[in-house]
């Protein structure tokens, strides 16, 4: 029996798998940050009520039972014994309760994604395939004003009003990525990590880019956000790697 069917029972129980497995991996790669960093993923039609990691718990031990389920319109979120972190209600809460088109959000500090944010100029630039994913596809948030409480969450949440722009590079904070689906969010995450690092590592030689005119960045843009089912099979594959193992994540 494959470890994704050993609860059945328990509601929105595939996208609980999925949303394990993407902890999981965002845990090898070092893209976490300690027992901070969230990710979330709607359940209901308008995208109000979603799944949520649980108050600092680290991503390498996530389970899919254990994730909580939370209304973005209840006031009382913050005083249930089961209480998510405060800052992770504050951005994600804002996000499902804003933007019904985030049916998925994951934010985290990776090192790259966290560097670009930090430099003057945030801007990714198509210098190759990874980072021609992103061309047009990127808001910037220029204007960090401290932990995502829920004032800061809303603000952050306004800024996705082009829904076009899948990816905010918070400056002076970390990288919020957002999507349909987990599969295709974690795969957007993934990638952004892969061309932040190669961009950061070309600045490092101090030559200079070569930068790929506007039209073949937005054609490759475009076949790639085309191209058939390779989010699904990327986080497919990650699953069974993790089933392989005997992982306890689809617990």
């Amino acid at each position: 029996m494959e470890a994704h069917q050993i609860r059945p029972n328990i509601d929105h129980w595939q996208d609980r798998v999925d949303l394990a497995a993407a902890f999981r991996w965002t845990a090898r790669l070092d893209m976490h940050e300690a027992v901070a960093n969230h990710f979330s993923f709607a359940v209901n039609d308008d995208g109000t009520q979603f799944l949520m990691n649980p108050n600092q718990v680290h991503f390498s031990r996530i389970k899919a039972s254990e994730l909580l389920l939370l209304d973005a319109n209840d006031p009382n979120a913050l005083d249930k014994p089961d209480a998510p972190d405060a800052t992770a209600w504050g951005l994600h809460g804002a996000i499902h309760r804003h933007c019904p088109h985030a049916r998925c959000a994951m934010h985290v500090h990776s090192i790259h994604a966290t560097v670009l944010a930090s430099l003057a100029d945030s801007r990714l630039p198509a210098i190759d395939q990874n980072s021609a994913i992103f061309h047009n596809r990127v808001v910037i948030d220029e204007n960090y004003g401290g932990l995502a409480f829920e004032e800061e969450g809303a603000r952050c949440a306004a800024l996705f009003s082009d829904p076009k722009q899948k990816v905010m590079i918070m400056g002076n904070h970390g990288v919020l990525i957002i999507g349909e689906t987990v599969a295709e969010t974690f795969n957007r995450l993934y990638y952004f990590e892969r061309a932040a690092e190669t961009y950061i590592r070309a600045l490092q030689t101090g030559q200079p880019l070569r930068i790929l005119p506007d039209d073949v960045a937005e054609k490759t843009a475009q076949e790639l956000e085309d191209y058939p089912e390779q989010d699904e099979r990327h986080l497919g594959e990650l699953k069974a790697i993790l089933d392989e193992e005997s992982c306890n994540y689809a617990t």
